[in-house]
């Protein structure tokens, strides 16, 4: 039977033969937010996987994309993960993280960084960000100070590089250090940041990374676990594999996780390593352009723009002042949907968020008003010039409006 035909099995066509959709006008020429940057390397990569007979989980490039991650971030092991998500579950598994425990972490983040500490057993525990959205390295020392004095600190800290911007780590290793508190790195969004010259991802004792479609690159879905570790990572490897003991028969002394990245899917990864640079630079390009708008127009600033460390450009933000441009952040976004371009307010913070409005939260209010007032703007490095030509544009126009 061919891919045209119907599957008589089921009676169900098969996706190639189901009936297209016919976009809008405001579809067909829709800005998104950030798009997966593939192109005929990738698919090159793809195709030399696929004949090469390694469809199954491991295979060559698996563990070459493994090699090439670890000399590319500057640690000594990476494993390949499905997703960001269980290279965060399993790092903080390696850490000891067990039922009962608490994990500070930051509230600005997206939930996915909350649910891994969850999926452990443990009650994430939330502390506020400072003007750059990362975790207030001042708060996190107020409040460890706190825990020690009530004699019970937490088992480990998960700050987040936010929208790329590495957190204030010259700050906060030390911190941790002081109390002993292992510290995992969410770096879902900062592959390709630098900090102090030296890659993100070889921070703590160990980072996540994510290759989820709208990240700095795509695996499709994936992600992986960046350690010096060796015990570590051996223990990450071993857990996303089931747990399988390595005997001819199937022996499982603990619980395991179906976590292993596809060898087809490392392949595609492998092609985007090589164009990770080129990538950042172009988002780099897209956030000077954007600087230079919000210079002109009132009311209108770079978000982070504090932070100077060399970050990937993943998405760029923009804090908008009501006061100031006449307009909201959420109206704004809303007027530019209108038009086909894509935007979203900065994360809610989780402390806002209904299923973990029973979790603690250190500090002020800053990641609120950051939420009410942030918004990020198409950045992907897919994105044309054109485009982004027609983002300013219609912004332009909309603030002009705003302000009469």
């Amino acid at each position: 039977m061919t891919v045209s035909e119907t599957d008589r099995s089921t009676g169900v066509l098969p996706p190639t033969a189901a009936r297209p959709h016919s976009p809008s006008p405001v579809e067909a020429d829709r800005i998104p937010l950030s798009t997966p940057d593939v192109g005929s390397l990738e698919e090159t990569y793809l195709l030399a996987a696929f004949r090469s007979g390694w469809i199954a989980p491991v295979g060559p490039d698996l563990s070459a994309f493994e090699s090439e991650l670890a000399a590319a971030t500057g640690v000594a092991h990476a494993v390949a993960l499905s997703s960001g998500t269980a290279a965060l579950h399993l790092g903080l598994l390696g850490l000891g993280v067990r039922t009962g425990d608490r994990v500070l972490t930051s509230t600005m983040t997206f939930a996915a960084t909350a649910n891994a500490i969850t999926y452990c057993g443990a009650t994430p525990e939330f502390v506020d960000c400072g003007p750059d959205g990362n975790i207030d390295p001042g708060l996190l020392h107020h409040r460890l100070k706190r825990s020690a004095r009530a004699g019970r600190l937490p088992a480990a800290i998960v700050p987040v590089d936010l929208l790329g911007r590495p957190a204030d780590y010259e700050r906060i290793l030390p911190v941790a250090a002081e109390y002993e508190v292992p510290v995992l790195v969410d770096a879902a969004e900062s592959l390709g940041s630098e900090y102090l010259g030296q890659p993100v991802g070889g921070f703590g004792r160990a980072s996540a990374v994510s290759f989820n479609g709208n990240k700095i690159m795509t695996t499709s879905g994936g992600g992986a676990l960046l350690t010096d570790d060796p015990e570590l990572a051996r223990r990450a490897a071993h857990l996303a594999a089931q747990a399988r003991q390595p005997v001819v028969h199937y022996e499982h002394q603990e619980i395991g996780y179906n976590y292993r990245l596809s060898n087809l899917l490392a392949a595609l990864g492998r092609a985007q390593l090589t164009r990770l640079e080129q990538m950042v630079e172009r988002r780099r390009a897209h956030r000077r352009r954007y600087a230079d708008f919000f210079a002109e127009h009132p009311g209108l600033a770079l978000f982070g723009d504090g932070n100077h460390h060399r970050d990937n450009a993943w998405l760029t933000a923009v804090i908008v002042d009501e006061a100031e441009t006449g307009i909201s952040a959420g109206a704004l976004g809303r007027m530019l949907a209108d038009c086909g371009i894509e935007t979203r307010p900065l994360w809610k913070p989780m402390h806002l968020q209904p299923v973990f409005a029973r979790c603690s939260m250190t500090g002020g209010r800053l990641s609120e008003f950051l939420f009410s007032h942030g918004l990020t703007l198409p950045s992907g490095s897919a994105m044309r010039d054109d485009q982004l030509d027609r983002v300013l544009s219609a912004l332009d126009e909309l603030l002009t409006n705003g302000r009469r």
